[in-house]
């Protein structure tokens, strides 16, 4: 993905204004599209903060058999360390990086509920596929945003739904992620055969380049390795709707908890006093008061609920759906990570514009009931696709309720690809 880019190009031609401007538009938004290209490690002392240039990619240096005097960590040039702090290991392990000397290996860090990482996998998969048998291993690192993406068998469970076949190391503590010095989530390191970083690329995108590097580390590692010039890989292509749009924008990333939601920058209710509800209620449940209008992309609460550290959730048991969270969004697709504290499956109506979603516009785990109701049936810890316009949409208001006081919302994430989450 790109970097901000607050330069604007002169034009020529009036006609060609609203194109060249959206597509300056779609460059500025790149990073908050699709909830940015990477995720930051969430720190106890701030809320998330605005990505720096989130794809990061260094240039592969020449490797060296003699390693003594290399520095370890996850530097291109660095001797790549050793996996430390693993909880457990999923689809074989434990592994070292001593033994997996004389193979190319990719380290990719993720964690299960990140779009971000969610939508990398085909490209790991394509990878696994083509390179597996020349000398590639993938090692997945699993580090958790949330505290529930500790938990194995969610884990486990994530790998077996996204067919994530390569062997998985569980990072809870961040002892391999911090020996990396790694700060986004999704993350790759390819290593060459003699354990050196000779590449890293931080969020999604650059998929061809990063192809191009592994053919070039597995002809070092085996020169009868054949490159057979298959098709690299391209980048996700940015919704046309969006970059045709006058005054494109893209809501950002927002988390449920008070740790990470920043205060004004993510709850709405129109007001310093009735922000202060969110702060000085914190970790009890609280009555809201939807304001009439709602500022964009900030989400509001009407009825009871409880913020914690990292979700809100519903305050009590209903029976008419009374109590929801809205927010007035802009983007093609939304995402929420929701989970329940009981563990018991529970159902969440959703409406745009307080009308049902249709086969047009429902994500992909949206149910439509036979009445026309479209809700979601939350019935695990994971990342739930909402909403999935056929086209970018700007500014329509999208409302979830639940009678269950188990409704939990940790984030949102929105997307402006063509295709996809």
């Amino acid at each position: 993905m790109l970097a901000k880019l607050r330069r604007e190009r002169p034009t020529v031609l009036c006609k060609r204004v609203p194109l060249i401007v959206a597509a300056a538009m779609a460059i500025i938004f790149l990073m908050a599209a699709c909830g940015s290209s990477a995720t930051a490690e969430p720190t106890k002392s701030s809320a998330t903060q605005e990505q720096p240039a989130v794809t990061t990619t260094a240039i592969a240096t020449k490797s060296a058999a003699d390693n003594a005097d290399r520095k370890v960590g996850g530097a291109v040039g660095n001797l790549a360390p050793e996996f430390g702090g693993i909880d457990a290991w999923i689809n074989g392990g434990p592994l070292t990086m001593e033994e997996l000397r004389g193979q190319v290996v990719l380290i990719d860090f993720w964690t299960y509920t990140c779009i971000n990482c969610i939508r990398t996998f085909p490209f790991l998969k394509q990878w696994h596929s083509r390179y597996a048998d020349d000398g590639l291993v993938i090692v997945g690192v699993h580090t958790p945003e949330f505290e529930f993406e500790k938990t194995y068998e969610n884990v486990v469970q994530a790998t077996q739904n996204e067919a994530l076949v390569w062997p998985m190391a569980q990072d809870n503590d961040f002892v391999t992620w911090r020996s990396y010095s790694n700060r986004f989530w999704p993350a790759k390191y390819l290593i060459d055969k003699d354990g050196v970083v000779r590449y890293t690329h931080f969020g999604e995108g650059g998929y061809a380049e990063t192809e191009d590097v592994i053919r070039e580390l597995l002809a070092e590692a085996n020169p009868a390795f054949r490159d057979e010039a298959l098709p690299l890989p391209e980048d996700q292509t940015l919704d046309p709707g969006f970059l045709t749009t006058r005054n494109a924008e893209v809501t950002r990333e927002l988390y449920g908890g008070y740790e990470r939601g920043e205060g004004d920058r993510t709850f709405g209710q129109g007001g310093y006093v009735q922000q202060m509800q969110y702060f000085e209620n914190k970790n009890k449940v609280s009555d809201f008061v939807i304001p009439d209008e709602l500022e964009p992309h900030k989400i509001n609460f009407q009825g009871a609920w409880h913020v914690g550290p990292e979700s809100s959730s519903h305050g009590r048991t209903t029976e008419s759906f009374e109590d929801y969270l809205s927010i007035v969004y802009s983007a093609t697709a939304v995402n929420a990570v929701l989970t329940s504290d009981s563990g018991e499956p529970y159902k969440v109506r959703v409406t745009v514009n307080d009308e049902y979603l249709t086969d047009k516009n429902k994500g992909s785990d949206v149910v439509i009931g036979d009445d026309g109701e479209s809700y979601i049936l939350v019935t695990a810890p994971t990342l739930y696709n909402v909403i999935s316009n056929p086209s970018y949409i700007r500014r329509e208001t999208l409302k979830m309720s639940s009678n269950s006081p188990d409704f939990g919302l940790f984030a949102f994430t929105f997307g402006v690809y063509d295709t996809g989450p």
